[in-house]
């Protein structure tokens, strides 16, 4: 995300009511016990993340996430199934799901009807039989209605965005759970399909390799895309509408999709074309690029006030495609979309290597060393007011200092260990890391392995530091 764009962005966080909790416990009791006798627990209503703590559950680990999704753009409604291929991380009496706002018409675990309970954006589904820690399951649901958008505090808007002519679906953070039933916290990795039904007329794009498209009743054309390496919820897309679409491929075989509303093809179509160049060209710094696919989305302005780095196919509004954005967001794509944060607190992670990206290719292509645009964000107040590692609060999360501050991070690391130690380190950080989620700690304790030494004077200071010191 860029964060030029947007800043102290706050989701909604569902709310579980001591009734919904009561009700938890009455749908376990009337459970079949496992076998051999151990009686399940339900598993959480939240992953307790440090700004979220209601996003996530607990009690299993998805693997897989297949949809199905039919939307008719005249009255914006749509028809989904959900279907979710977990393991159980205990032995597991009832689970919870994140779904904002949708009707849910039934469910079944691994092809018996579950029982189904709501309280809010958490639904909990009771399977017939208990399912043992380690048992492979499968979760379906059927679900439909009008999505609604979450609107944040600052007037920003995430999850399903009609359009005038369709719809196009973000969710960092939150968003994904306005459109499907998930694990919806960043530590819960998974592959997706996502199958998408809509007019003919209209073209129809998701994450990853589209793998088929055929006729369907009415119409329609059903269109599915396959995204076979790990991804975070809050990375899921889906754009719909009338798009022109060009297909090329970058880095010898990884195949490229770029869409663009019409009337922005004529002045976006020489930045998309260098699209191939910047992924070569941050391969050869980050390392192999971590995905089977790439490509980019530009839509019109006033819809969304940021661009997002969405998993393989980021999204763009007009006024936001330019090049030092594009080369942040296909940043992303190592840092951030294959290299995922643990938790929310460690935002950091995504948005200051994105933000140093930009400092490098400027410092490689446009003749402004790394060091000058440090000193040009070590003079900005709004940089200091809290450290990049710690936001005072889930409205900052996408504040300047997690952004500049956490790129000022990464640039004193450079000038302490040297340009040589320092390149290995961002190659290596991406392979050791790579479609997996990784911590502030996990990030401190490699650097130190890496360089082979102690590296408190920099994080003391810059990473979780309070004060600017009085030497940059």
């Amino acid at each position: 995300m860029t964060q030029t764009s947007r800043t102290g962005r706050s989701p909604r966080a569902a709310a579980v009511t001591a009734a919904a909790l009561a009700a938890l416990g009455l749908l376990a009791a009337g459970c079949t016990p496992a076998a051999g006798g151990v009686r399940g627990t339900p598993g959480a209503s939240g992953v307790q993340d440090p700004y979220f703590p209601r996003l996530g559950n607990g009690g299993y680990d998805v693997s897989h996430y297949a949809l199905d999704l039919a939307f008719d753009p005249d009255g914006g409604r749509l028809d989904g199934t959900a279907r979710i291929t977990a393991r159980a991380t205990q032995d597991l009496s009832a689970l919870n799901l994140d779904l904002a706002g949708l009707t849910v018409a039934g469910a079944t675990v691994d092809g018996e009807p579950a029982a189904v309970n709501r309280a809010g954006d958490e639904l909990t589904l009771r399977p017939r039989d208990e399912l043992p820690r380690g048992t492979e399951f499968t979760v379906t649901v059927d679900y439909a209605g009008v999505p609604e958008p979450l609107t944040d505090p600052d007037g920003s808007t995430e999850g399903w965005l009609n359009t005038s002519d369709g719809a196009v679906a973000v969710g960092e953070p939150a968003g994904s759970m306005t459109w499907f039933p998930g694990n919806h916290h960043p530590s819960d990795k998974a592959s997706y399909e996502i199958a998408l039904t809509a007019p003919s007329r209209l073209a129809a794009l998701s994450n990853g390799v589209r793998v088929s498209t055929g006729p369907a009743s009415g119409g329609r054309t059903r269109t599915v895309w396959r995204q076979p390496e790990p991804m975070a919820s809050y990375l899921a897309t889906v754009m719909i509408g009338r798009y022109e679409t060009s297909t090329g491929t970058a880095l010898g075989d990884v195949p490229v999709v770029t869409a663009v509303e019409p009337s922005l093809a004529s002045a976006t179509a020489a930045l998309r074309a260098e699209l191939p160049t910047l992924l070569a060209r941050q391969q050869d710094r980050f390392g192999p690029y971590p995905f089977g696919a790439a490509g980019a989305v530009i839509i019109t302005d006033g819809l969304l006030g940021y661009a997002l780095e969405t998993q393989t196919r980021p999204v763009f509004p007009a006024s936001s495609f330019d090049r030092t954005t594009l080369v942040h967001e296909l940043a992303h794509q190592w840092f951030g979309n294959s290299v995922t944060p643990e938790s929310w607190q460690d935002i950091w992670l995504n948005e200051g290597f994105a933000t140093y990206a930009e400092w490098l290719y400027a410092e490689e292509h446009g003749s402004v060393p790394a060091r000058d645009s440090f000193l040009a964000a070590f003079a900005e107040e709004a940089n200091w007011a809290f450290p990049p590692a710690d936001p005072p609060s889930a409205e900052n999360l996408f504040d300047p200092p997690v952004y500049q501050r956490g790129a000022m991070v990464l640039h004193k690391l450079r000038e302490t260990v040297g340009d040589e130690v320092f390149d290995e380190l961002l190659r290596g950080w991406a392979a050791k890391y790579r479609h997996a989620n990784a911590s502030t700690g996990d990030f401190t304790g490699y650097a130190e392995s890496v360089a082979g030494r102690d590296l408190d004077a920099v994080w003391d200071v810059w990473l979780y530091g309070k004060d600017r010191p009085a030497e940059p």
